[in-house]
């Protein structure tokens, strides 16, 4: 297999790259990393059931668009890598890209707040205007054991549903997107409204309530609002300027 680069694919699947490969350093910018243990995915324009996913070796600070591997939906490498894939990251990632042709970016993380929450059995709790809005478009999965079973995909799949945001109880959190960008984001806002949840318990206040009719109704023009209808389509306006911050740390991801 010929090694990857931006002159021996299609422009279409290099954007792709460029743009998960981004995806891969802001993770780590954010500190969402856990080393070697995580991953994020994204289809492949134009070739059905083809997705990329990190090395398995790499850390998130040293991908690239050219290393990231590509492979197919029975776990078969595609491209030239000294590297191989984490099992359990094939499983979850491939569950989503059989299943929703419509989402682009799969990312899933194991940060203190997001395992934190998701090791409560509430889960993520209306406290928050920032949880409402995440919320609104979360869906819940049972802890299997690590996931090597390709039999939890489709589990994984219907627990989803039509979500964003995927809490895998006892184990971190998940978010997708019809792009790179709109999967980081979500991301992104269900992180912090962890962070806010676990802030506001270990402050040993007494918390206020948000009454049930004022949830309904915010989770309701969440919905409206983070959509393609609404004023704020997650990550469309945020990733070209994650882009530029990203490329004032460091450009070499687009290699």
């Amino acid at each position: 297999m010929p090694t990857i680069t931006k002159d021996n694919i299609s422009p279409e699947e290099w954007a792709m790259r460029v743009d998960l490969a981004a995806a891969f350093r802001l993770v780590e910018v954010y500190g969402w990393s856990d080393m070697l243990a995580t991953h994020l995915s994204a289809r492949v324009p134009g070739a059905e059931d083809h997705f990329l996913i990190n090395p398995f070796g790499l850390m998130f600070e040293e991908i690239t668009a050219s290393s990231l591997v590509r492979v197919d939906a029975h776990g078969n490498i595609l491209s030239a890598t000294d590297y191989s894939i984490n099992p359990a990251g094939f499983t979850i990632h491939s569950a989503v890209h059989m299943n929703r042709p419509e989402v682009a970016c799969v990312i899933h993380t194991h940060t203190p707040a997001g395992v934190g929450v998701a090791t409560q059995k509430e889960g993520l709790l209306p406290l928050t205007q920032h949880a409402l809005a995440v919320i609104a478009a979360t869906g819940y999965h049972d802890y299997e054991g690590i996931a090597t079973d390709l039999d939890e995909r489709d589990r994984i799949a219907s627990d989803l549903g039509d979500n964003k945001v995927l809490i895998l109880r006892n184990h971190g959190l998940m978010s997708v997107g019809a792009a790179v960008g709109e999967a980081f984001m979500w991301m992104y806002r269900a992180e912090r409204a962890c962070r806010m949840q676990l802030a506001a318990q270990q402050s040993g206040a007494k918390l206020k309530p948000i009454p049930e009719h004022v949830q309904q109704t915010t989770i309701k023009r969440n919905r409206f609002e983070n959509s393609a209808q609404g004023y704020r389509p997650i990550g469309k306006v945020e990733w070209p300027a994650l882009l530029r911050k990203l490329d004032r740390i460091d450009k070499s991801y687009r290699n």
